[in-house]
């Protein structure tokens, strides 16, 4: 049996930093409000000029590097966004062309926040099954256009960004599991309606909108089944978690969680202070920083989560 074992990890945020202060002059918050309310205090926006396909590449292109392998070893690309940058043909299709490589698979995955996850576990099936051996997982955002700006109960939640993985197969303890799940008779509670026009997603054709507290008490309930899905999958008790990698949309959402699993916060990855939420980008976006900052090292157990619109929502233990 082979397992898919994380090589390589990488991150890109778009130069533009807003932060709470430049939103107080942009709709009735403050700085106050909104770090008491979600841990956020700043998020990165795209340029006018940078599309989804432009982050991705730029994490692609890392984790490659730390993998020590070329766009040339792999043979699939998974991309989770719903941001894509045309109608079609799918950003991966795009990613691909940029890295300079063709003739093996790459699709994009839309499960929105959630989104990393389902191709995560989606490039695991296809190395178990020996249909892969190295596979570029990304996801990447420009959530930023999906934003009602004049809406300070949204507006001050996303930022844009993409967080890459390589996986290849190896014979060493990789991902232990993936879990998944979907309930789409919640598709109210958060959903953007806009569309696509003339291949374009462009800022204004569809707002984000919410129902927050719904939503929160959904993710803390269904993330903490789901977490709890994956340990005893494995026979694993909490204490056994060297690190957990939650979706980065709410530090209350992730104290809520870690309290549940009772994890010290010095085991818990957040970054959602600076990143803000950035839907499919956000596990692989704060993967990246705690291995690249050493948090997170080579032999460790690590569980990530996360929940998004449809809803969706799901986990995956590895070993790292």
């Amino acid at each position: 049996m082979f397992f898919s074992k994380i090589v390589g990890t990488g991150g890109y945020l778009p130069e533009k930093i807003l932060t709470n202060f430049d939103l107080e002059k942009m709709v009735d918050t403050s700085d106050a409000w909104i770090v008491e309310r979600t841990g956020i205090r700043s998020r990165h926006i795209a340029a006018a000029n940078e599309t989804t396909s432009d982050l991705a590449e730029h994490a692609a292109r890392r984790a490659l590097d730390m993998a020590g392998l070329s766009p040339h070893d792999l043979d699939l690309i998974i991309l989770a966004t719903t941001t894509p940058d045309k109608l079609f043909p799918s950003t991966a299709c795009l990613l691909q062309e940029r890295l300079g490589v063709g003739g093996f698979p790459a699709f994009d995955v839309q499960a929105v926040c959630t989104g990393f996850l389902y191709a995560l576990a989606t490039a695991d099936k296809f190395i178990q099954t020996g249909g892969a051996k190295n596979v570029l997982v990304v996801g990447a955002e420009t959530f930023s256009r999906l934003v009602d700006w004049t809406d300070r109960n949204t507006c001050v939640l996303f930022g844009d960004g993409a967080g890459a993985v390589v996986l290849s197969a190896s014979d060493e303890a990789g991902i232990l599991s993936t879990h998944l799940h979907a309930d789409g008779r919640y598709h109210e509670a958060l959903a953007a309606n806009g569309h696509v026009k003339q291949g374009q997603l462009n800022q204004g054709d569809g707002f984000t909108f919410m129902r927050g507290q719904e939503v929160f008490k959904f993710a803390v309930k269904a993330l903490s089944q789901v977490v709890a899905e994956a340990l005893e999958a494995n026979q694993l008790t909490q204490n056994q978690i060297d690190w957990l990698v939650p979706h980065q949309a709410n530090k209350r959402i992730i104290d809520g969680i870690a309290k549940k699993l009772q994890l010290p916060s010095e085991r818990v990855v957040v970054t959602v202070d600076y990143h803000g939420n950035t839907s499919a980008a956000s596990v692989p976006l704060a993967l990246d920083v705690a291995v690249r900052d050493g948090r997170i090292q080579r032999g460790d157990t690590l569980l990530l989560e996360a929940m998004g619109g449809g809803f969706t929502w799901g986990s995956a233990l590895l070993v790292y």
